[in-house]
């Protein structure tokens, strides 16, 4: 072997090493900035109907990453703002974000009709979808999952009542697995870095 041709081939495997290297660092496990949950007990059990009625599970979205937040319509501020900032997260992602789903679970079912909802989460985004359930206590598997809290603060009238909830974002990854807790109003750009590290599959 001449030694250009012996140079020529040390170069070639030092160019294929620092690639293995790259793809290797590419695929290494997630560095998140927001609350990691990889691994924890907290688990989405529920069984309720999306937007269009259909009867969803976890399993249901499977495939996807999955961003879940607990609101209710007449949430005065935290709501509105927290599905602002998912949708800015999901526009932030490119075509990534298409294999983001949001989904918005409502705790106030006895004023969060179907109709209600349908005006409601879709001026976020289109894609966005939601959960919702015929009464409180089909929501308490979910709760309980995810340790979220929900309760009623009284009001004026009977109707005229606030819901005090966690304010808190889960994150799932392709799998169902919980993987993020994301605060309310977080700055979008770890949120979207995060995101995609999830769907990349680390």
């Amino acid at each position: 072997m001449g030694r250009f041709t012996q140079f020529r081939w040390v170069k070639t495997w030092l160019i294929f090493g620092v690639v293995a290297l790259l793809t290797a660092c590419n695929t290494g496990p997630a560095s998140f900035i927001n609350t990691d949950i990889t691994g924890s007990s907290l688990v989405a059990n529920f069984k309720l109907k999306d937007l269009s009625g259909t009867e969803r599970t976890m399993e249901s979205y499977k495939g996807k990453v999955v961003a879940m937040f607990f609101g209710y319509t007449h949430c005065p501020d935290v709501c509105p703002i927290t599905m602002q900032q998912w949708s800015e997260v999901k526009a932030k992602l490119g075509e990534k974000g298409d294999n983001l789903q949001v989904l918005f679970v409502s705790v106030d079912p006895e004023r969060d009709t179907p109709e209600l909802l349908k005006k409601y989460v879709p001026q976020f985004n289109p894609t966005f979808d939601a959960l919702t359930a015929e009464s409180s206590e089909e929501l308490k598997p979910l709760l309980a999952g995810l340790r979220v809290y929900a309760g009623k603060v009284e009001g004026s009238t009977p109707d005229n009542y606030l819901m005090d909830h966690t304010s808190a974002s889960y994150v799932f990854d392709q799998q169902g697995r919980a993987r993020l807790l994301v605060r309310h109003n977080a700055d979008s750009a770890p949120v979207v870095s995060d995101v995609e590290q999830i769907l990349d599959g680390k």
